[in-house]
């Protein structure tokens, strides 16, 4: 299988729906002639033309609100945010709109709106632009919501997103556009509601999404070496959540940790804890171990930035004081 590039599996999803159905369109700030924040449709403007990839203003509530109208009116508008620290000048149009048109007329108007964005801190832009917003989306009923953190789930993700005729939230960790994976070249696609084990173990479970991974995997790597084995969990898909993958595992290890680097406070992982206690109390040896971001704004500089956000430190730590491994 070939390497390719995290945003590269997403250009090349995009640009299969674009090829396959007319009716697929982009816009954003700043997806033509600049390509893109973070490169992802670099390339599209010249190959596509003007009517179907398109600049907009900086007003995330006028081009949101057009795709919401574009896609109840039969079109399949991807609608990029350049952060989704933006998506809330646009919540009216995301929350109260877009998945609530469906349910509201009785199924007889739809919106198929991809609506993608970087997420999540890590990478020095500061506190208003580096906010993990799916966190509180995946909340909202009629809208999917999934954060991919390889390129193999990123395009298979993606290429479900532009499938399903409700809105998805596609969140794009901002720190893993540049990470490198083997993604296969006959067609696949991943179904939402389908978490992925990326390593099988018995001694605990630990869960996250998105940039999270690689914090879990590299605690993972440090349990081995004393012996102990993790299974680890990639959510994938915030909403729904595949809670009989998470069920399953617990049954085997009685023990859980599940790491946000969103805040600890609030937000889809908090929730997620809560329906394991409630749903898995009999197989658990104790409370599940939380760790999350400091409650604090996201700081600019690079060693304060890095100090808020979750290390495997702070994972190994979370696993000696509440499992004494």
């Amino acid at each position: 299988m070939a390497e390719i590039l995290f945003r590269e599996a997403i250009k090349r999803g995009l640009a299969e729906a674009l090829d396959s159905n007319p009716n697929v369109f982009i816009m954003g700030e700043d997806i033509g002639e600049y390509g893109g924040a973070y490169a992802v449709t670099d390339g599209f403007l010249k190959k596509y033309g003007e009517d179907r990839i398109i600049d907009t203003p900086i007003s995330e509530a006028a081009f949101v609100g057009a795709g919401i109208g574009a896609a109840a009116g039969g079109l399949r508008p991807v609608v990029e945010l350049m952060s989704i620290s933006f998506s809330l000048v646009a919540f009216d149009q995301i929350v109260n709109m877009s998945a609530n048109l469906r349910y509201m007329s009785g199924g007889q108007i739809e919106v198929p709106l991809v609506l993608r964005a970087p997420t999540g801190a890590g990478v020095q832009l500061g506190a208003t632009h580096s906010q993990s917003f799916e966190t509180w989306l995946a909340e909202v009923p009629g809208m999917l919501c999934v954060c991919p953190s390889t390129p193999y789930d990123a395009l298979g993700l993606i290429r479900t997103a532009m499938k399903t005729k409700n809105p998805v939230m596609f969140a794009e960790p901002a720190l893993l556009y540049g990470m490198r994976g083997e993604v296969p070249d006959e067609h696949y696609e991943i179904p939402f509601g389908s978490a992925n084990v990326q390593r099988e173990g018995d001694d605990v479970t630990l869960i996250s999404y998105g940039a999270g991974m690689r914090v879990v995997n590299s605690a993972a790597d440090e349990l081995e070496g004393k012996g102990v084995n993790a299974e680890v969990i990639d959510l994938r898909s915030l909403s729904p959540v595949d809670y009989d993958t998470l069920l399953t595992s617990v049954e085997k290890t009685n023990r859980v940790l599940a790491l946000d680097t969103a805040r600890r406070k609030g937000g889809v992982m908090a929730e997620i804890v809560a329906d394991l206690q409630e749903q898995a109390s009999e197989w658990l040896d104790g409370p599940i171990a939380r760790v999350g971001a400091e409650d604090v704004p996201w700081p600019y500089s690079r060693e304060l930035e890095q100090e808020s956000y979750p290390q495997t430190a702070d994972v190994l730590a979370s696993l000696e004081k509440h499992f004494g491994i």
